[in-house]
Formats: C-alpha cells, structure tokens, sequence
C-alpha cells in the first residue's frame, strides 16, 4: 500500500483524467451486460416464443451497444496511457534532478548500472501499472459486480451456486501475492547487476580489447545474465503454481453452470434463455478470476520498481545548503584551511592541514598518489565536507555558502577528463554558454588548443565523441582547460592537467595562465616539478598531511622530500622515497 500512495503522489495532479477514466470503464463493464441479457431474449422471445419481429431488433441494439463499448474503451485507453505518459515524465525528470542534487559519496558507492535500471526498467514497470493493470483491475472487479449483479437479478439460486467457488480463487490469489513478491524484487536487483556489467564493459570497450579480455568478459556477463534467467524463472515456478489452480477454478464455473442451471431448466425453474444468458455472462466471473493472477504479477513489479524509484528519490544528499547562506556582494577567493581533517568512513585521508591563499597567487599542490592531493581540493568545492576543522572562503565558512554560488565562482579541470558528445565549441562553452564564438577561441589559445582544433575536419564544430574518444589525452587535456579558463572563475583548480601534453606545450600554457591569472586564487596539483616551481608556493603531502611548505628555492635548501623528487626529476611520485636512503643521480 505504500508504493500505492507514493504512485498516488504523481497521479493525484491528473485525478480528472483518472476519474473519467475509470468512470468510462465502469460504463463499459455495465454495457457489457447488455448483449448476455438480449441473448437469452432471443431465444426465449424469438425462437421459444416466435416473435420473430424481434429479432432485427435485438441484433440492432447489440451491434449499435457493441459499437460504443468498443469505442469508449478504445477512449479510457488513450486516456489512461497518456496520463501513464504524463506520470513517468514527472517521474524522470524527479529522478534525473535527485541525481544532480545527490553528492560525491553517494557516486561512489553506486553502480551507474543500477541508476540506468531504475531510471529505464523500473519506470517501465511503474508506466506498464499506471497505463494498463489500474484500469484492468478497475474493469475487472466492476465486470464481477455487474456479472454478479445481473445473475442474482434472473436466477438468484444459479448466482449463488456460481459464487461458491470465489473463496477458493481467493484464498489461492492471496498466496500468489506473497508469493511472487520477493521474486519480483530479486528480478529487479539481479537486472541491476546485469545493467552493471553491459555499461562498464561499454564504457571500457577500449581496455577490454587492449588486453584481448573479451572470452573474460563475456563469461562475466554470461554469469549475470544467467542468474537473470534463474530469477525470472524462480518467478515462473511460483506462476506455474498457482496460475493452473486459479484457470482451473475460473474454468470450473463453467461446469457448475451447465451442470446444475441444466437440472433447474428440466426441472422448471429457469428458462432455456435465462441458461443462455447465463452462459453469455459467466465470462464475467471466469475471466476476472483468470486475470487475478497476472493483476497480481504486475501489482507485485510494480511494487518492486516503485520501491526503488521511491528509495532513490528519498536518498538524501549529504551536502545541501544549510539555511544559512551567506550574500556577499564581491567573491574575492581568499581561501583558508584550519586544522582540517578528512576521512573516508574510517580511513583517515587528510590530516590536520592548515594554509591561507590569497588571490593572485598560485599554489603548487604535490605528492605521491593517496597522498590526498585531489581530496583537499574537493573540500574546496564542498564535494564532501571536513570532518573535522573549518574550509573557509573569504573568512566563510564554505557550509555557509550557497552551493550554486560557491561552484559558479570556481572552475575545475579534473584528473579524469570527461568531454560531451557535443561540439568542441560547446564543450569548451559549456561552464559559459552565452561565450561567443571568438571568447572560445581565446581561451582555447590560452590552453593552446586553437592549433589543433583548426586541423580538424570540421574545426570548432567537430563532434567530440563519447567521452572524447578520438582525441588524444593531451588535446582532451587542453580542450578542458579552455572550458575552464572560458569560464574565468575566481579560484581555478587544475588537477593533474598538464601530465599528456609536452613539456613545451606546459610551458607555453603556464606562461599564459600566469599572465592572465590577475586576481585569481589557482591550485595546480601535479606530480611533475616543472608543473609547480613557479608557484607562490607549494605544498608537499604524504599520507594525508602537509610535510613541507614553501617556494620552489626554499624547499631545495631543506634537502628534504622536494629535493629528493626534484633530483630525480625524472622519477615517480608514488615511490616511497621518505625515510629511505636514495641515491642521488649528479648529488
């Protein structure tokens, strides 16, 4: 019943269309009646009673209610799917906005396979129960209580006789219920992992034939797809249980009616007409009970998609503005950290880190990987927050900001560049959409992507395939670079940009950054020395903490772990070098 609310929750906005609806059904199940009843005249009237100036008449008036009840069902149809229609979009577009709304720690702890079931294969199931199985139920039920009605109306003993099947279908629809319950809803987890499985194989197609892994993979999903199977069938022995006994039952009405409505015509005490429209009307009881155990299957989906869907919209963000955000006219960038501490559930990630940046200045931000270097930067953006100590931006604390406009004022190329399927120039416009044509221009020359951008085939107006595959690391590098820059932040961060371009090619663009950073606050987090020695200072970190800080000159004289790295310039950040004993090429 709580999936029932929540549904109600979304179809409540369309409660006109849902009341016509039903109420157009409920016309057709009492105008189906109709010919069952002018059936029995017939043969009472026109065969048994010779007034064969009857009969066009009744053929008339069946063909002419025939007609109507088609076309008014045809017409709560319609009615029905396009409310379904309205429902699901309201629905997805809920979904696809809690997406947006969610944080970093909910991404990392959920597989886009089972964000793309929910926001596909569960809406389905949730489309399917709103546009079909309500007003099948509705009809239905609405065809027992007439059928019922009808035949207590001619013949009360034959009804009665014919009702005393009913607990039994009911006792057996309600086991169903419980039943098929639970297999619905590992139906849905198992599609999950299998959708899992399909997207991350899609999405690594590249690696997946760079290590000529496929048999790997498709024994992966082969395994996956075969628990799926195992679970819909799971499902099917429950139907192939009880669906038997419920057509049997339904089935089963038929004799009864023969059998004893047969011994009341001999006897006297129904007519042969009144047999016949029962005959014509036990359908009305037959079928609905038919129906009950697929109604229920797809009462029992339904719950388990809605369930899911409704879990994701209730997922809460951790990260949300607190009500309390601050309005200052001018974001200057001046940015502080007080004793911060970070932790990801129990692993410690920074530790007591405290350093103010003013803007103009730029910081160096390096260290070996784990070292916290991309973590300390996303507390700047507030994509997880301290758990201990105070960020803070122009001496507020960044909690205190509106997120929109915390983010707005800061731009960040990211070590895992993602590219749309869009234009270049509406990759690199994308964090400034109204930008002209010759803004993306001069900022892609800032990134110096103007070059190669021009060889292009189509220039600015080249395609960027899905995640910007067919360009280099380097030039998917530059090209968000230029959307940063383009945007022309207050604070830019730079995670990692430059380490698939050449060291010519980082100068060049360094030199341009410098030039143009006037009254910004930049953080350019490398593992490359020449990426961060001209930095008004740079940050050293291992293991989560800062264990040196300074200029580029300041660090060598402390002949400690910056003197070690630059000495081996051509080393690699993530070896343990700190307590060890190195030999020092040209020391």
């Amino acid at each position: 019943m709580h999936s029932l609310r929540w549904a109600w929750s979304y179809i409540r906005t369309y409660r006109t269309r849902l009341i016509m609806g039903l109420t157009l059904a409920l016309v057709v199940s009492a105008l189906n009646m109709i010919n069952p009843y002018l059936a029995g005249k017939i043969v009472d009237k026109v065969i048994y009673g010779h007034q064969d100036n009857l009969l066009w008449k009744f053929l008339i008036v069946m063909i002419g209610f025939t007609f109507i009840r088609t076309v008014v069902r045809y017409g709560y149809q319609m009615m029905f799917e396009k409310l379904a229609q309205n429902v699901i979009y309201k629905m997805r577009k809920d979904l696809y906005d809690q997406l947006h709304r969610l944080d970093f720690s909910f991404y990392d702890q959920t597989k886009t396979g089972d964000l793309m079931a929910r926001m596909t294969g569960d809406l389905e199931a949730v489309r399917h129960f709103t546009a079909w199985s309500i007003y099948m139920i509705f009809e239905n039920a609405m065809l027992l209580v007439f059928g019922l009605g009808f035949m207590f109306y001619i013949h009360p003993p034959l009804a009665l006789a014919l009702l005393a099947v009913a607990p039994f279908i009911g006792f057996f629809a309600y086991r169903l219920t419980f039943a098929v319950r639970p297999t619905f809803t590992e139906i849905r987890n198992q599609f999950a992992r299998l959708n899992s499985v399909v997207q991350e194989n899609i999405s690594g197609n590249r690696v997946v034939k760079a290590f000529a892994k496929e048999d790997y993979e498709i024994e992966k999903l082969n395994v996956e797809n075969e628990a799926f199977k195992e679970k819909n069938l799971l499902s099917a022995r429950v139907w192939e249980k009880y669906l038997p006994i419920l057509d049997s039952l339904a089935g089963f009405l038929t004799v009864v009616m023969i059998l004893i409505g047969g011994i009341m015509v001999i006897k006297g005490s129904l007519t042969f007409g009144e047999l016949v429209t029962f005959n014509s009307l036990i359908w009305t009881l037959s079928n609905p009970m038919r129906m009950a155990g697929w109604l229920i299957n797809d009462v029992q989906r339904f719950i388990a998609s809605a369930e899911k869907v409704e879990d994701l919209l209730k997922t809460k963000s951790n990260i949300t503005n607190n009500g309390k955000t601050v309005k200052l006219e001018e974001f200057k960038g001046v940015v502080e950290f007080e004793r911060v501490h970070f932790s990801y559930g129990d692993k410690p990630v920074l530790k007591d880190i405290s350093f103010k940046a003013k803007p103009g200045q730029t910081i160096g931000i390096i260290g070996p990987t784990g070292a916290g270097k991309s973590t300390l930067v996303n507390l700047l953006s507030r994509f997880y927050d301290a758990t201990h100590g105070e960020v803070k931006i122009d001496g507020v604390n960044v909690k205190e900001w509106d997120l929109y406009k915390l983010r707005q004022e800061m731009a960040m190329v990211m070590q895992d560049i993602f590219l749309f399927s869009d234009t270049i120039e509406g990759n690199i416009a994308y964090g400034n959409p109204n930008a002209t044509l010759g803004l993306v221009q001069a900022a892609a020359k800032m990134a110096e992507a103007h070059h190669f951008i021009l060889e292009l085939q189509d220039g600015y107006d080249t395609i960027v395939g899905e995640r910007g595959v067919g360009l280099s690391g380097g030039q998917r590098q530059r090209i968000a670079l230029a959307r940063a820059i383009l945007k022309n932040p207050s604070i830019l961060i730079l995670d990692d940009t430059t380490s698939s371009v050449d060291m010519e090619t980082e100068l060049k663009i360094q030199n341009t950054l410098k030039s143009t950073q006037q009254n910004k606050t930049c953080f350019i987090i490398a593992h490359r020395i020449s990426s961060v020695k001209e930095a008004d200072f740079i940050l050293v970190m291992d293991h989560g903490r800062i264990i040196e800080k300074g200029k580029h000159e300041e660090l060598l004289k402390k002949k400690g772990y910056y003197f070690t790295v630059y000495q081996n310039q051509f080393g690699n950040f993530d070896q343990k070098l700190l307590g060890q004993d190195v030999i020092l090429v040209g020391a």
